[in-house]
């Protein structure tokens, strides 16, 4: 037994793997050979107690000095050795697993944000496990690019193109990222979330209130709503079909021979006329219903001030204006003066189309989209401008030679000029020489890459405010349900 600890001796002072001497071939065969003299005078003296000369012991003893000596200069030269550390005893480095895509990452880049669910070791805690030394998420995949790129980029958040948004806000709202964030996600995608909405201070002004304001507040309201948007329809028709022929010529046999409109005590033969008996309830409807918002509305300034609300005024000022000069006509002859009024209040009454708008989101995101797009309009115009100038002028001289031609002058080509850009082409002006045709080929291709030129923009601002107009609040609740979920899927 203790011959078998000598060799293990042995062995444990030979250096480990395989050394280089260093030094020169007769050293190291030297030192190999005091090594196994040394190994066998301890066996000698276990087995027969003989006695070593001291010679030998001294030689022995230089021997196992050198021999130290040369394991120190070899373990000298060994690259020195780090202990392993585990992966949470660094605390550098960390692996998230999402749905089996995993992602490594450093601490101190989730601890930028140490209020959400990642920068937060007490709350992502939750989803370690201990046996693959990972955090654990079954989340959808595609959207953790964006999530993690937010902590790395310390605070810019981008939805990925192909994910969709609803999705990309539950992550959003699961990894918990804040409210702030959030906001100023939905803001970007177009997404933003109603203001809180003034309401009277009274209950009887805030039930009217909502009754005609809001059409989603009641079932009541949505019936309001609907018969509002009947009265619009049936005026507009109105408006239009008094205009046919058969139509106009009775009104203008009521006419005088001057032309004027006919006294009152005419207007009121008129009440058997069922066109002015349906604009009269129309226009009845349109002021009592614009009455009743204006008195309950909270904040009347504000009230007044509405594009909306003006629409609505201008839209029954008509009907009495006409009133108005049917009385004067009768007390003063105006004659044909008061017509040519007549017909221009009359025509205000196209307006009432935009009625529509407070009940169709269609018209105003158009509306909006327009409203938004007016730098790109006018320079559009512009563009326009210049070419018409440039073509007109262009096609004139190119067709003045030419004794049959249309192009009378520059402004006569105005209009070619302007049919032919918008690609539209009547055809009731054309140019018959080889040089205007070529003007017109060159003024198509101009127009065509004029126009094309602010179209993604004004694209971009319809996709922007249509997705404003969709219900947030629906999307949103949405969102919670879905985090709520999987919140309790994780739990069990």
């Amino acid at each position: 037994q203790e011959e078998r600890d000598m060799q293990a001796d042995v062995q444990a002072a030979q250096p480990s793997g395989r050394t280089e001497c260093g030094g020169r071939d007769d050293t190291c065969s030297h030192t190999s050979q005091i090594r196994r003299e040394t190994t066998k005078n301890r066996r000698n003296e276990l087995r027969g107690g003989a006695t070593v000369p001291n010679h030998w012991l001294s030689s022995s003893s230089a021997a196992a000095a050198a021999l130290q000596q040369h394991e120190d200069h070899v373990d000298s030269m060994k690259p020195p050795v780090v202990a392993p550390r585990s992966r949470r005893a660094r605390g550098e480095r960390l692996i998230i697993n999402i749905s089996g895509l995993h992602f490594e990452t450093r601490t101190r880049t989730l601890s930028r944000y140490p209020e959400t669910l990642l920068g937060d070791p007490a709350k992502r805690r939750r989803y370690y496990d201990a046996l693959r030394d990972e955090y654990y998420f079954d989340r959808h995949r595609p959207s953790f690019d964006a999530i993690l790129h937010y902590y790395q980029s310390r605070g810019r958040l981008q939805r990925p193109q192909n994910v969709p948004i609803d999705v990309f806000t539950a992550e959003i709202r699961f990894f918990q990222l804040g409210d702030a964030v959030l906001d100023k996600y939905a803001t970007s995608e177009g997404l933003i979330k109603d203001v809180e909405k003034p309401m009277p201070s009274s209950p009887l002004q805030r039930k009217i209130w909502q009754l005609f304001e809001y059409p989603e507040s009641s079932f009541l309201a949505r019936i309001v709503a609907l018969l509002s948007v009947t009265v619009i329809i049936l005026s507009i028709c109105v408006f239009c079909v008094e205009t046919l022929p058969s139509f106009a010529k009775s009104a203008s046999a009521n006419a005088t021979q001057d032309g004027s409109v006919p006294p009152l005590t005419e207007l009121q033969q008129a009440f058997n006329d069922p066109f002015f008996v349906i604009e009269t309830v129309c226009v009845a409807w349109f002021a009592f219903e614009l009455f009743m918002r204006f008195m309950s509305s909270p904040r009347k300034l504000i009230f007044g001030k509405s594009f909306m609300n003006i629409i609505d005024f201008v839209a029954i000022t008509p009907y009495f204006v006409t009133l108005g000069i049917a009385i004067m006509n009768k007390n003063a002859n105006m004659g044909a003066m008061s017509l040519a009024v007549l017909r221009v209040f009359r025509l205000v009454r196209v307006f009432r189309i935009f009625k529509l708008s407070r009940h169709y989101k269609g018209l105003q995101v158009i509306g909006q989209t327009l409203s938004a797009s007016m730098p790109e309009l006018g320079l559009l115009i512009f563009f326009l401008l210049i070419g018409t100038v440039l073509f007109s002028s262009a096609v004139y001289y190119a067709e003045q030679d030419y004794k049959d031609t249309n192009f009378t002058s520059i402004p006569a080509a105005f209009w070619w000029a302007i049919v032919t850009m918008t690609t539209i082409g009547y055809g009731d002006l054309v140019p018959k020489t080889e040089w205007g045709k070529l003007v017109g080929t060159l003024c198509v291709i101009s127009g065509v890459l004029t126009i094309a030129l602010p179209v993604p923009i004004i694209v971009s601002n319809f996709d922007y405010y249509y997705h404003r107009h969709q219900d947030p609040d629906t999307f949103h609740n949405r969102s919670e349900e879905e985090s709520d979920e999987d919140d309790d899927d994780d739990d069990d």
